[in-house]
Order: structure tokens, then sequence, then C-alpha cells
């Protein structure tokens, strides 16, 4: 099929993956398609799937011609960040292994806080559970692999780091990340029809520590 993304490639009849270069530009055309799509330019859409180094779009074929959607994708424009508005999450920092974090980074507990609290996190992708969001941004001296041993349940809205990511815990699951605090936003709720999650990809995220942490 001469689509206009030479690397884009078929996943069955209903679905294409096109590889990214970054994540921008995986938000990028996410953002183009489901506009497209807003405006009535294409029908058919089903989802847009933002992954590290791809984005599959997902599509009725008998209302969607793929290659029409994936030169959508291809010609999206920069997104333009200037007006962002950025999600700020309460969190209370009393997780059970938050002084485990401080001790093997070798920072104090106010120092881990603050270092975590500080950046600007970008929502690179959703995965693992509905609205578990993978945000980058994370200090690098806090980047620590993920636990030995993973807990059989993790508490819903623990906040918790692994690798280069931070996340929430959307709901009571395993997890093998660690603890650093809870908050109380509700990152996934089936009730917000057409907006789940809290957190889409490309979402600016800050967390805001409540509270002396424990």
């Amino acid at each position: 099929m001469p689509w206009p993304n030479a690397e884009a490639r078929a996943m069955g009849e209903s679905a294409v993956l096109i590889p990214v270069t970054s994540q921008e530009e995986a938000f990028a055309m996410r953002a183009a398609v489901t506009a497209a799509a807003a405006a009535g330019r294409i029908a058919g859409l089903v989802d847009v799937v933002v992954g590290e180094h791809n984005v599959v779009i997902v599509f009725d074929p008998l209302r969607l011609d793929p290659a029409a959607v994936v030169a959508i994708a291809a010609s999206a424009p920069a997104l333009d960040r200037r007006h962002e508005q950025v999600m700020e999450i309460p969190v209370v920092y009393d997780g059970a292994d938050l002084r485990d974090v401080a001790e093997q980074v070798g920072h104090s507990v106010g120092d881990v806080v603050r270092r975590h609290g500080e950046p600007l996190y970008t929502a690179a992708f959703i995965g693992f559970s509905p609205g578990f969001a993978y945000l980058t941004g994370l200090d690098t001296a806090l980047h620590l692999p993920r636990r030995d041993t993973p807990r059989e349940r993790v508490p819903p809205g623990s906040v918790a780091m692994a690798g280069p990511y931070t996340s929430v815990y959307p709901q009571a699951t395993p997890g093998g990340w660690w603890l650093l605090g809870h908050t109380s936003v509700r990152m996934f709720d089936v009730r917000r029809a057409g907006a789940e999650s809290a957190v889409a990809p490309g979402d600016r995220v800050r967390f805001v520590p409540a509270g002396d942490p424990l």
C-alpha cells in the first residue's frame, strides 16, 4: 500500500503502526488525527494509542482509508505548548519506600521530595493498567531500577517511581515501583465519559507536596 509514511505498517485490517523519532512527534500525530476526526474530516476513527517509539491508529476499515489517516499523521504540525495547562497533583509524601529511596540515592528525605516535586512532567504514554500514565522528566538523581520483589497489592492513588518514570497507580494492582506517597486525585474514572483517564499522552503534570513528608 503506497502510504505517505514509508515506515507505516498494517496491524491487521483495522490498525496501522507508525514509528516515531520522538515523543513530541507522537503527541503531534495524536493531536492531528483526533482533531481531524472531531472536525469531521475523517470518519471511523476508533483510537490513537501512543507508545514509547510509535503510534498505533485503530479504525473501522469500512469507514476509513488507512492511507488518509496516515497522511494526516505524517503531516502533523508541531504542538504549540505556549498556553498549555498543567495538571497539578497534590501528594502526601508518606510512601512505604520513601526512606529506602532516600538511602539508596544518597539524599535526605526532604531532598527526595523536592527533587520529585520540582520537575514539570510529560505523560509519555498510558499502559500497565487503565489510566496508568508513564510520566517522563524525573530527576536523574532519583532513577532506580524496579524493586527486586514486587508487591502483591499497591493501593490506588499511590505515587511511585521506577527507572526514568514516575506515575500514580489508578487502581489497586500488583506493582514493583518505589512508593513515595499518595494522592486523592482519581486518575481513572469510568464515569468521565470520553475522558476516563485524568491524563492523556502529551499532557503536562506537576506534583505538589501536601503536608510534611513522613
